[in-house]
């Protein structure tokens, strides 16, 4: 979900960059610094769904 949120972000960003304009007093390094930050907690794990498989956890067969 943040990797879909980090896309949203640097699209904002890039669209801002090229009409060269402000929301607010935020530019668009803003919103690409912002985007990095969304990957980097994405790439860290935070937003996750921790789903278990139903033999707690464990790829292997059990016999």
């Amino acid at each position: 979900m943040l990797a879909i949120a980090a896309a949203v972000v640097f699209g904002l960003g890039l669209l801002l960059d090229l009409i060269n304009t402000r929301i607010g007093g935020i530019s668009g390094t803003t919103f690409l610094l912002l985007g990095l930050l969304l990957l980097a907690l994405h790439q860290a794990g935070v937003g996750t769904a921790g789903v278990r498989s139903g033999n707690g956890g464990s790829w292997r067969r059990r016999r």
